[in-house]
Order: C-alpha cells, then structure tokens, then sequence
C-alpha cells in the first residue's frame, strides 16, 4: 500500500542540542510493508522512499522484537533500539541459563567457556512481553481533509509530517497504519521492500496546461498533486467538479471558456490564490464565494470579459486581494465598501458602465488604476436631500447597531434587516445611514490613490466623479468645501 505525498522527518533531539530542522517537505513514496525477520512473526514497518534514495528509509510499526536462541555474536550486533524477550538459552556456545531481572533492567552475560570472553560480552535488555508497546506514539489528523497529517514514532524519535496527499488516500492509508501497528489484519496488501521506480515519482505533476478541447482529459482525473491547473479555450460551460478536488490548487485559469455560474465549491480550495475567469459568460458573483476560504487565499482575481453587472457588498470580504480585474464587463457600480479592500494594489475596469465612484474609494491605496472608457456622469449641482425628522426607529436602531458594531446574523434577526445593515452607507464622518441621508457628488483625482493612472477618456482626465453619503445636515453643510 503506498500513499504520494510530501515529507519531511524532524527529530525531536534537535531542541535539545539547540538545532533545528531545515523544515523543507521533499516528494516521496511512503509505503506501508512488511517483512518477515527469521524466527518471529511477520513486522509491519513505514518506508519512506524519494528520488534519489529509492531503496527508502524504514521506519517500524512496532519496536524491533526478537525471541529464541541467539549466539553472542547475534546478540552483539542487534540494533541498539532491539528489544530482547528473555530466552531459556541464551548462549549456543556454552548453553548459559539466563536469570529474568526487574522489567526493563540492563544485565551483563560474559560466555566463560569463550576464548575470547571480552569480544562475547553483550547486553542484553529483558522486556516482558506486557510491556512491549507500539512504536507509533500518536497521530495527528486534525488537517487531514487538507491532506496533512503527523506520526509520531518513539524509536527512533521522529515526526514524520506529510503534506500535499490527497486526502481520500492519507485517510485510508493512515487507517491501516493504525491497523498495523495495533497488530490487526490489514485487508488491503501490504508492499515489499522493493526500491521504487523512478515511474512512481512521475505521478508528482504540480502543472498542467490544456488549451484545446482534444486535451481535455474526459476518462481519467487530474494528477491530485497539481498546483496550477489552466483549461483555456476547451468549450467548458461549467466547472469541471473533478477540479474542486484538487486541494493543492493554488492557481486556476479557466479563461476563454463558455461558464455561466461558478459552484459555491470553488471556495472549498483553500490553497487558491489565483483564479482566472477571463472571457466566460458570467454574470455574477456569489455571495457564497465571497464568505469562503477564499478570503484568506485569494491574491488575485480576473474577471474580464463576462457580463457582470454588479459586484455583491460581501465582495469587500476578499481583503487579501492585491490584483482585481473587471475590464470590459457591464459593471454600473463599484461595491460601495471597496475601500476595505486594504492589499489591493492593480486594479483595472475599463470599458463598463461606471457612472461614479462611491466615497469609499478614497480610502484605496494603489499602483496602478484603469478606469477608461467608462460612462462617468457630471457631478450633480444640488444635492440629493432623504432626511427625516425625526428618525424612524428602524434607521435609529440601525445606526445604533453599526455604531457600536454590535453583532448580527439571520440567526439572530429577519435576513431581509441584515441585508439592509450589509448596504448601510457610511457618511464622511464615519457614522452610518441607512435610508436617511444627503447625497452629493464631487470630482476627484485619481492620482490622489493612485500612483499609475490610465486616462479615463480621450481628453487627457484623471478625474472622475464619487459619491457621497451624510448622515445630517450637520455634516453635509461642514463639507460643503469638498462639494464645490
């Protein structure tokens, strides 16, 4: 039985000597075999195999155990970690009668009948067999859906931490190492010790690139060790579902294809810092990818060339962002909490539909900005004026709950009241409106964040205009400056 996956064997002596491992995982072949040593039972044992040491390394399921009659010389070279049951005769050559000492003790046997006694002198370390015990201390499996575990051996004191296996093989590998080391039948065959062909680590393919549908593999799954997969121009209409079981995944191009929807799955992909949607037919994105792993993964995104109309308020929930791309799309407005949006540093929406920026998007901080070719209005003269007086009680209650960022859910109140706390807008002040404010427009220019801009027209401007939101007069006639 053999498992494909990354490995990496640190000693737990190297604290103690002021060391540490150089903590570099190497591809290997980790395989769970057997042997049968002479006199005893067969031994289930870890061999870890890699490129340039085909043979491997083993590692015992149970700590060495040897039994019966043996010779001094025998005797003399048994590994240093063997374990020796107590036999009735111990010595061939004189017949000596061992005497069992306290469990676990160190005794001294000399053969007197030997030429030479000191070169037949040995130690010999009684353990009675309640105490022989596993060799595996622990397993730990806590990331084993990720295709991550640890095993913990005693003798000698390793952990051996494997990493990158798909996670269907690991689970059923580990169980029966469990099995082995406990010393149950293991259904499944156990290996030989056979080096490992230079084949096997073939199988360790991190890319591939398919940009044609006659490459497109149709009876056989992708490689589960890929780490970049691209699948451009192959007439996919929908997510392939083999793909979301490539946990490894850290970049995904499926540019130039014909996907309408993404599955909320496409979250499940916790590596993913890359995703390609270039030139599909999208015309939205979900909420529920918004609300995924992806928020801690995702570096850049690219959705050029779809038919997106408008971005959902969670999308600012994708904070490690640092490269966005909406270019020719139908976008008629930015998510208005895009200034969360702290990494980003590209972004480009060419040729949509913008007809102003929303006052969060001064708070952005970027290297390169591309907006031409947008449909950018004049900046309204007056203001727009939805101020109540006095306040209902649903816009005090939620500007109270925002204020004090006290926490919610549809768990906790009506989904439709969540929503309206999701899109309340923020005035210049920091406070929070939800349908009681004043509206006015501003110009800005974009070099104000950024440092690289691209013209928003044929004329030469920088400038575009933006939105902005005040809770009360107060605050819209304090501002006033910043509206001429």
């Amino acid at each position: 039985m053999r498992l494909h996956c990354e490995v990496e064997v640190v000693s737990r002596r190297l604290p103690a000597l002021g060391l540490r491992s150089r903590g570099r995982a190497v591809r290997a072949v980790l395989s769970l075999c057997q042997r049968e040593p002479r006199g005893g039972p067969p031994r289930a044992g870890l061999l870890v195999a890699t490129l340039r040491d085909k043979r491997g390394t083993r590692y015992e399921a149970h700590l060495p155990l040897f039994t019966g009659s043996f010779s001094h010389s025998e005797l003399f070279s048994a590994p240093h970690s063997c374990r020796v049951l107590l036999p009735s005769r111990l010595c061939t050559h004189c017949s000596l009668i061992g005497r069992p000492s306290p469990p676990s003790s160190t005794s001294i046997f000399t053969c007197p009948t030997s030429p030479n006694p000191s070169v037949l002198t040995f130690q010999v370390t009684f353990v009675p067999p309640d105490q022989l015990k596993e060799n595996i201390e622990q397993f730990f499996t806590k990331f084993v859906d990720e295709g991550r575990a640890t095993v913990r051996l005693k003798e000698p004191p390793v952990d051996i931490y494997l990493s990158k296996a798909n996670s269907s093989s690991l689970k059923g590998f580990l169980s029966a190492v469990r099995l082995a080391h406990r010393g149950c039948k293991v259904e499944t065959s156990l290996s030989t010790l056979t080096p490992v062909k230079t084949s096997e680590f073939e199988k360790f393919k991190t890319k591939m690139v398919i940009t044609s549908k006659k490459d497109y593999p149709l009876s056989k799954n992708f490689p589960y060790s890929l780490e970049h997969l691209q699948t451009s121009y192959c007439g996919l209409v929908r997510v392939d579902m083999r793909m979301l079981c490539l946990k490894n995944l850290r970049k995904l191009d499926l540019s130039h294809n014909h996907i309408k929807k993404l599955p909320a799955t496409v979250g499940d992909l916790i590596h993913l810092q890359e995703l390609n949607l270039n030139d599909n037919h999208l015309e939205s994105f979900s909420v529920a990818l918004c609300q995924s792993t992806l928020q801690k993964s995702l570096r850049s995104l690219d959705l050029s060339k779809n038919k997106i109309k408008a971005l959902p308020v969670q999308f600012c929930q994708l904070r490690e962002l640092t490269d966005l791309k909406l270019d020719d799309n139908e976008l008629i407005r930015f998510p208005f909490k895009i200034g969360q949006l702290t990494n980003l540093r590209f972004l480009s929406a060419a040729r949509n539909k913008l007809p102003f920026l929303p006052s969060e998007f001064k708070n952005l901080s970027l290297e390169y900005l591309d907006l031409f070719g947008n449909t950018f209005e004049q900046p309204e003269v007056l203001p727009v004026i939805m101020l109540q007086t006095p306040l209902t009680l649903l816009e005090s209650s939620a500007r109270t709950i925002l204020y004090n960022r006290i926490p919610y859910s549809s768990h906790i109140i009506p989904f439709h009241l969540c929503r309206d706390l999701d899109t309340a807008k923020t005035c210049v002040c920091g406070r929070f409106c939800l349908s009681c404010f004043i509206q006015g427009t501003s110009t800005m220019n974009l070099h104000s964040v950024a440092h690289t801009v691209v013209l928003v027209d044929n004329m030469g401007g920088t400038e575009a205009p933006v939105i902005s939101y005040f809770c009360s007069l107060a605050c819209y006639v304090n501002s006033c400056d910043m509206l001429k």
